[in-house]
């Protein structure tokens, strides 16, 4: 593993959400556990007029509750050392000349530009740093989602970008790809011999991805009515966790090895046509209901909700993949909000035994669960024995809990891709061509529900979406995975 070097780290949208509750706790906890250079500074950025002190005062009382425990004052006090704060308005070039003035005191040092704003600022920005001569060889930018909100949009965004980073300087984040199960299942298929022989459509009966949440829009609703769970969610996450778990085994580690893998995976995407889009593809929206036994809105009911909005807040589709290894295996993708749960998870239902000596069997006995929220585990489901004089089989399972095999913290997934920037290592990121191919097989979909006039499927609040997501199942003889 390439050693860390000396860094600024350089957060613009420094006073928001993202870069309070996730990017500054997850530098407290790399900086903790020793995995910092003493050489390596954290230069926050914001619109709004503020010093050092004054802006860490407010991190500092926003950290003691996003840490818990991990918290300490010591720790948080030669952490905060590193932090500087300046005043930068995206579109003020003065500004950036300022920055340039600090940044320029090492210019030996690894840069990474991160772009916690909205990608509309993103080429002001990028524009701007090249202005003031901070595009240099050394630096990297991290672009957050979403990258526009359709093909012709991340196009833009991407060309924009372009001309003033090469793409070996582009970092396309999806902390999905940062979570420990994600790497553990890159690890189970491509470090064991165990599951490589199953791992096909001989003995793989269909693949289901879920992502789902407890909450609402909440403060979010401008964003999210003009986005979705289609853009949202299965876009950028589903979608890439489908890459990994489908592609074929790369040749090395190395980020264009596996990128090139993840890649072929779009590219086998059977296309979506009119036919298809209405029989493969589920839009929900959520209505009134209780979750966790508390009464909540429904989602034309939230504050800043237009009356009439279509917006979906789940969707439910079946993907297929026209390659030797997978054809004939539906992977079923499924995101949504004010569901019953809040898990992510991916399930392996492997085929039933050809016959039985036991008589009957229940379908799904034998599976393969990653889960990766709220809890981590990997999870094989299998067919014993129970005790006893009779034949009686009983679904018990092999279980890898993270927390209880491994006693060393697990670092979040914010923390391991930001490790990974400073490094340069681009396995975890997605390229550009990645994010071409996952616009391409979605916007079909964008452009049916654009001219269709039928509105979202409506559902409960707290249930596990629209009768016609299960639906979608029982077309292929198969239900999901809580359902079983």
């Amino acid at each position: 593993m390439t050693a860390i070097q000396a860094f600024d780290m350089v957060l613009f949208g420094g006073t928001g959400d993202l870069v309070m509750r996730k990017l500054l706790p997850a530098l407290y906890h790399q900086h903790q556990d020793g995995n910092l250079p003493a050489e390596g500074r954290i230069i926050c950025l914001g619109r709004s007029a503020s010093d050092t002190a004054a802006y860490l005062a407010k991190a500092q009382g926003l950290a003691k509750g996003y840490l818990g425990k991990a918290y300490n004052d010591a720790d948080w006090e030669s952490f905060a050392a590193r932090v500087l704060f300046h005043k930068v308005d995206a579109g003020n070039p003065d500004d950036f000349v300022a920055l340039a003035e600090t940044l320029n005191q090492y210019t030996d040092r690894t840069r990474v530009y991160y772009l916690s704003t909205a990608s509309s600022l993103f080429a002001a920005i990028c524009k701007n740093l090249a202005d003031a001569g901070l595009n240099t060889e050394n630096s990297r930018v991290v672009l957050e989602k979403p990258l526009g909100h359709d093909l012709e949009s991340a196009n833009k965004i991407n060309d924009d970008v372009g001309i003033y980073f090469q793409e070996h300087q582009i970092y396309r984040i999806d902390h999905y790809l940062g979570k420990e199960p994600v790497l553990n299942l890159i690890a189970l298929r491509f470090a064991n011999t165990l599951l490589e022989p199953l791992w096909r459509r001989e003995w793989i009966r269909d693949v289901q991805i879920t992502v789902t949440e407890q909450v609402g829009v909440e403060t979010r609703a401008d964003f999210y009515d003009k986005a979705g769970a289609l853009r949202d969610m299965i876009q950028n996450h589903l979608i890439q966790l489908m890459t990994i778990v489908a592609m074929e085994p790369p040749a090395s580690i190395d980020a264009d090895a596996v990128r090139d893998e993840k890649l072929k995976v779009l590219r086998a995407l059977k296309p979506l046509t009119q036919e298809t889009l209405h029989t493969h593809v589920v839009r929900g929206q959520y209505r009134a209901g209780a979750v966790a036994g508390k009464p909540v809105p429904g989602y034309l009911e939230e504050p800043g909700v237009p009356a009439n909005s279509h917006t979906e807040t789940f969707v439910a589709l079946k993907a297929e993949i026209q390659t030797w290894r997978w054809a004939g295996v539906p992977f079923f993708l499924r995101t949504g909000k004010r569901l019953q749960d809040r898990i992510a998870e991916i399930v392996i239902n492997f085929r039933e035994a050809p016959t039985s000596i036991f008589g009957k069997v229940a379908t799904g006995a034998n599976k393969l669960v990653i889960r990766l929220q709220p809890d981590e585990y990997v999870r094989m489901y299998l067919l014993a024995k129970e005790p006893g004089n009779r034949p009686r089989l009983r679904q018990v399972h092999l279980d890898l809990d993270f927390k209880e095999i491994f006693t060393t913290r697990s670092p979040e997934a914010y923390e391991r891709l930001l490790m990974d920037v400073i490094r340069g290592d681009l396995s975890l990121f997605v390229r550009r061509d990645e994010q071409r191919a996952a616009w391409k097989w979605v916007e079909p979909i964008l452009d049916y529900w654009e001219s269709s006039s039928e509105p979202p499927k409506p559902y409960t609040a707290g249930t596990w979406g629209p009768a016609a997501s299960s639906a979608l199942l029982s077309r292929d003889g198969l239900c999901w995975h809580e359902e079983a």
